[in-house]
């Protein structure tokens, strides 16, 4: 571990949302029905969005890859394809949110610790357009519109729903002719009064002379950016990824919460393939 003892749960969940935001452009191969394997991941996240300090880890991350008709664990995430055609198709999508202990983040220190957040939701997909060598060095592309909205659950003995979330984005994947995959999104994020006063509501009975009492609205809530860069060598696969957000003109952009109005973060991870299923099925990779 890298800083104060964050809890294994946002580790994965960030870890969990590197491997999903690095997709890949269509071009049929052959691959296992399922893989497992064991690698190992860093990752630098904030506190939460808003927030100046930020924790670092070093964690063991494990491989799983299932690929039925339905059910899908592999590089886009653990999602249900609900529908599938050629320009469109729905399926589940899926987020999370590191916790945040209130002793370790000067902004809410002596407020509650803010439990780790699940999202669920479907995500609809819209190819745009697709392609092959349009650019030199560019063996492939994919254009996408992705429409997710998610329903976010805390994590914690009596689970709760926190708000909603809907964070509409642009999605480009390239395959270069050396075999790497670019994925390049960006998108306004977009949530409920209730999901936002989760993160950056300030009661009274916990306003002092420098954080004074704050209620968040509803709507905007900034915008993101993100380029992923994979590679999948033979039983070797490599990620990293770098995400800007911006949260100026966000409605709750006031909070004293909000200590930071751009920030970054970023995870690197390699994982080794260990054993598969000795089916193999038709995948877009």
């Amino acid at each position: 571990m890298i800083g104060r003892r964050p809890t294994r749960i946002g580790a994965f969940a960030g870890l969990a949302a590197l491997t999903m935001t690095l997709a890949l452009p269509a071009a049929a191969v052959q691959r296992p029905l399922w893989e497992l394997g064991l690698g190992v991941g860093s990752l630098r996240l904030p506190h939460y969005r808003g927030s100046d300090q930020s924790s670092a880890w070093l964690l063991p991350v494990p491989y799983i890859a299932y690929r039925g008709e339905i059910f899908k664990a592999d590089r886009d995430g653990a999602r249900a394809v609900l529908l599938d055609s050629q320009r469109f198709d729905v399926d589940v999508s899926a987020s999370a949110s590191t916790p945040t202990r209130s002793r370790d983040n000067h902004a809410r220190e002596g407020m509650p610790d803010l439990k780790p957040t699940i999202e669920l939701g479907p995500n609809v997909n819209w190819t745009l357009g697709r392609g092959r060598g349009a650019v030199a060095g560019i063996a492939e592309w994919k254009l996408d519109l992705r429409l997710p909205l998610r329903a976010a659950l805390s994590i914690e003995s009596q689970p709760r729903v926190v708000g909603w979330i809907a964070t509409p984005n642009v999605n480009l994947d390239l395959r270069t002719a050396g075999g790497w995959n670019v994925g390049l999104l960006a998108g306004p994020v977009i949530g409920d009064r209730k999901l936002h006063g989760y993160f950056y509501d300030v009661a009274p009975a916990h306003a002092t002379a420098g954080r004074p009492a704050y209620r968040a609205r509803g709507g905007y809530a900034g915008a993101t950016a993100l380029a992923g860069l994979s590679r999948r060598d033979g039983p070797r696969w490599i990620g990293f990824f770098v995400k800007v957000d911006s949260l100026r003109g966000a409605a709750f952009e006031d909070s004293p919460l909000v200590r930071q109005r751009s920030q970054w973060s970023a995870g690197l991870a390699m994982s080794w393939v260990l054993t598969g299923s000795s089916r193999s099925v038709d995948v877009d990779e």
